[in-house]
């Protein structure tokens, strides 16, 4: 049976992609920084396992993938979905700041596909990367999370054509507004009721709509099946249009 594990599975895309995989028949291994939601996540399906813990340091990786391994075999698919951003430009973002959220939402991938690789080989497995259309163009007030984002695009592009040949295939997604919350902080750090700033990031896309956790899933989905076999290295928009 097929094994994929889900950085970021407590919540928001995290948790509807563990759902998903689990869902479609895989094993999976759920990691995120908050048990008791992980356990909610769990409830739903027995294919899923849980992992808590903290992903800021490499051994920390090292440790969720040999855990994977221990409790299912092998890996047939990476999925890095955690994410953190800082509401501040270049100006405002304090080392702490800019240093934490590379440390997860660039170095932890760079580990944890680093650990997962030999692995990968062995299945001919895949990556994918959980981007933003931030990575593709800028944003407002995050200076950190944009170009943590670009550099994730650029480091899936780098590992696809390093095992292109081998097997693995590695691609990014680029999530536009998605109904999580990471987009309610947003609205609470603008000072703006949730309904009304849901709406206005609707009116801005040209589908008149936000996305969904399980819409962006889906496609994360579909790109560690079998039907995906001769993508890699892209870094695919879910946004309503918006990048158009």
């Amino acid at each position: 049976m097929s094994v994929a594990l889900v950085t970021g599975a407590s919540s928001g895309i995290g948790a509807a992609t563990a759902i998903a995989f689990a869902e479609a028949g895989w094993e999976v291994m759920a990691a995120g920084r908050d048990e008791g939601r992980l356990e909610e996540v769990a409830d739903v399906s027995d294919k899923i396992a849980i992992w808590s813990g903290e992903l800021t340091e490499s051994e920390d990786c090292d440790e969720l993938i040999a855990d994977t391994i221990d409790e299912f075999g092998h890996l047939d698919c990476l999925v890095n979905c955690a994410g953190v951003i800082v509401r501040a430009s270049v100006a405002d973002t304090s080392d702490e700041d800019w240093r934490y959220t590379m440390a997860i939402n660039l170095d932890a991938p760079f580990y944890l596909s680093r650990a997962a690789l030999p692995h990968l080989l062995q299945s001919t497995g895949s990556i994918v990367n959980i981007a933003s259309g931030w990575g593709i163009k800028g944003g407002e007030r995050a200076a950190a999370y944009c170009a943590s984002k670009g550099a994730i695009i650029q480091l899936t592009r780098a590992m696809a054509i390093d095992h292109a040949r081998d097997g693995v295939r590695v691609n990014a997604v680029c999530p536009g507004d998605v109904d999580t919350p990471m987009l309610s902080n947003e609205a609470e750090d603008k000072d703006i009721e949730l309904d009304d700033f849901l709406a206005q990031a609707a009116e801005s896309n040209p589908n008149g709509r936000i996305g969904t956790p399980e819409e962006v899933a889906a496609l994360v989905l579909f790109l560690a099946s079998d039907a995906a076999t001769h993508i890699t290295g892209t870094a695919i928009p879910i946004d309503g249009g918006a990048s158009a």
